[in-house]
């Protein structure tokens, strides 16, 4: 699902002008199909960029879907509010528009990024009822798949065929590159973990609906009322099923929510203080940088111009 936010995001353009900044030209690693499908060596990147860039830190949306693919080290991604900490074997997709943190690299780390406008995907008719198979593509799925040792050699065959159709530039084939990915997908659904994605537990099971549901309405619904109406349950359960899956409140979710809105806002967007405060429910902007220093430590102005 693809949400239409007010709120601009990064681009494949932009995405690679991150990786100019400094000096830094990586010419080898941008093909013409860049604003349509991508696809790198992490180690070849981490040799000329120290990642994860400043920039990455910083909760962001990008236009594209996109996996990581560590055959070597750690990482830790954010998906929406959820941390992730990962290793080798494993992907970590993310799906357009979905808002996101790189926190953390391990040094020597290796494996694969790529995005792709799914556009790509979808642009053959008879593909569109198979990708609803790939749970892992759905904006409210479980991002991790992770791969055994036997099934390596023939991820990596792909994920190399992948790289050399792209490495040819022009000659680019973009049919290629759609069976290819296709192909890699349908390998890594014998992977996907569907007690991740139907969770058994019911607590566990309606806070996930909650966060989900937080990332679908946060600019509509701003009262855990309004989410515990639209999830068919009374506040007060709607509470005591996120406290026992969290430990937090479902109000402490909401506002960590509206915290990392209004943090894509000031550094996506030149929206005033003011105007922000009114898109994530506070009429006042001083309550609005109140609520935002109690939740961050620091004031929305610092957050903006904080250097990235």
């Amino acid at each position: 699902m693809l949400l239409n936010h007010d709120i601009k995001t990064f681009s494949p353009i932009e995405l690679e002008t991150d990786l100019y900044k400094g000096g830094v030209h990586l010419p080898s690693f941008i093909a013409p199909t860049h604003h349509l499908f991508h696809i790198n060596r992490i180690e070849d990147y981490i040799s000329l960029v120290k990642l994860p860039l400043q920039s990455d830190l910083y909760p962001r949306r990008i236009t594209l879907f996109n996996f990581f693919f560590l055959t070597n080290g750690r990482s830790i991604r954010s998906k929406g509010l959820n941390k992730f900490d990962f290793g080798e074997n494993t992907f970590f997709f993310i799906p357009a528009y979905e808002i996101t943190t790189h926190e953390h690299i391990s040094s020597g780390a290796e494996g694969f990024y790529c995005h792709f406008n799914l556009d790509l995907l979808t642009s053959d008719y008879r593909l569109k009822d198979l990708l609803s198979n790939f749970s892992f593509l759905n904006f409210n799925c479980y991002p991790l798949v992770v791969i055994n040792d036997s099934a390596k050699p023939a991820i990596l065959s792909l994920l190399d065929r992948l790289l050399q159709e792209y490495k040819k530039g022009t000659k680019c084939r973009i049919e290629i590159l759609q069976v290819y990915l296709i192909t890699l997908f349908t390998e890594l659904n014998a992977f996907v973990d569907s007690s991740k994605n139907s969770a058994s537990d019911a607590a566990f099971s309606l806070t996930e609906q909650y966060k989900n549901a937080l990332s679908q309405y946060i600019y509509q619904k701003q009262k855990v009322g309004d989410y515990a109406d639209l999830l068919s349950v009374s506040p007060n359960h709607l509470n005591k099923a996120v406290k026992k899956a969290t430990g937090k409140s479902a109000y402490d979710l909401l506002s960590e929510m509206l915290v990392l809105e209004a943090k894509v806002l000031l550094k996506q967007t030149t929206l005033s203080i003011a105007e922000i405060a009114f898109k994530i429910g506070r009429n006042e902007a001083s309550d609005f940088v109140r609520f935002f220093k109690t939740q961050t430590g620091m004031t929305p102005k610092q957050y903006r111009m904080n250097e990235e």
